[in-house]
């Protein structure tokens, strides 16, 4: 899937790459993603991790590790929990930390979803991918990692050796757009 908040046309124009064949589009797009991956690690979706499923009776019951926030009657999107509990559903029942569905197979035991898999809700927000503030974190991270690629590690090497710098795609990366991003940043990503 291509990336949104910043596109790999966009990134070439700010790189200043448009007409320079030296560097693939694979490569330019690879940058562009990976700010957009980052970002979305931060930004609100209204999604919960799967952690266990179980299919009895013909009832599927979903386990998150967190309490989910979904209700019965709410459709909501599986996935990366095997194709039997995979789509999207109508919940039946829920707790805080399970959720309940119609689905008619085969019982399974419950078994644990590693990686975990995703619940994805509604989401009644303007899209990140239109919104400036979103546009600019992302132009301003994948910058940051097309710079780090081209001198890793941030540094110069000179003829009696090397400027040390910090590395640019370390643990403060998000701080240098977390002020853009706030408004839009999920409580989750907030806590730790």
């Amino acid at each position: 899937m291509a990336a949104t908040y910043i596109t790999m046309a966009e990134l070439r124009a700010l790189l200043g790459l448009t007409s320079i064949t030296l560097y693939s589009d694979a490569e330019v797009e690879e940058c562009a993603q990976a700010s957009e991956d980052i970002l979305n690690a931060y930004l609100y979706f209204n999604t919960a991790p799967i952690a266990a499923t179980a299919l009895s009776a013909n009832v599927a019951t979903i386990t998150t590790p967190t309490p989910h926030g979904f209700v019965a009657d709410q459709s909501v999107t599986i996935s990366g929990s095997g194709a039997t509990f995979n789509g999207t559903k109508t919940i039946t029942g829920a707790t805080t930390y399970t959720l309940t569905y119609d689905k008619t197979a085969s019982d399974q035991d419950t078994h644990l979803v590693r990686p975990y898999g995703k619940i994805t809700g509604a989401f009644h927000a303007t899209a990140y991918a239109s919104t400036p503030a979103v546009r600019e974190a992302a132009a301003a991270l994948a910058t940051t990692i097309w710079q780090a690629r081209q001198a890793p590690g941030a540094s110069i090497t000179t003829v009696d050796g090397f400027i040390a710098s910090p590395y640019q795609l370390g643990n403060t990366l998000i701080a240098k757009v977390r002020g853009l991003i706030a408004p839009y940043m999920s409580p989750k990503s907030m806590v730790g």
